[in-house]
């Protein structure tokens, strides 16, 4: 069984900064490519982040390349998502992801809302 749990949201000004984590229990985390997705208020969920099992491979939505940086810690079951510059359209639920065969396992999101 594959969880995936998520911290690190909150609110926060536009211009500041803030890390999401997400967690994965369950064997074989450092196999699989990890993404970061999030879904704004009426919105679909979109792609942010993704990056490959070893870390050595990353790729970013349009909209935050330069202002994100994704990263992965395969000892500590662990990817991140370091926010910076953020922005008013920022503000949505993020979901960490992982697919492992044809299952497609997320967390249960955490909140960031930037204030203008």
């Amino acid at each position: 069984q594959v969880q995936l749990v998520e911290s690190g949201g909150g609110l926060v000004q536009a211009g500041g900064s803030l890390k999401l984590s997400c967690t994965v229990s369950g064997r074989g985390f450092s196999l699989y490519v990890m993404n970061w997705f999030r879904q704004a208020p009426g919105k679909e969920r979109e792609f942010v982040a993704a990056i490959s099992w070893s870390g050595g491979s990353t790729n970013y939505a349009d909209s935050v390349r330069g202002r994100f940086t994704i990263s992965r810690d395969n000892a500590k079951n662990t990817v991140y998502l370091q926010k910076n510059g953020l922005k008013p359209e920022d503000t949505a639920v993020y979901y960490c992801n992982i697919k492992v065969g044809r299952i497609d396992y997320w967390g249960q999101g955490t909140q960031v809302t930037v204030s203008s």
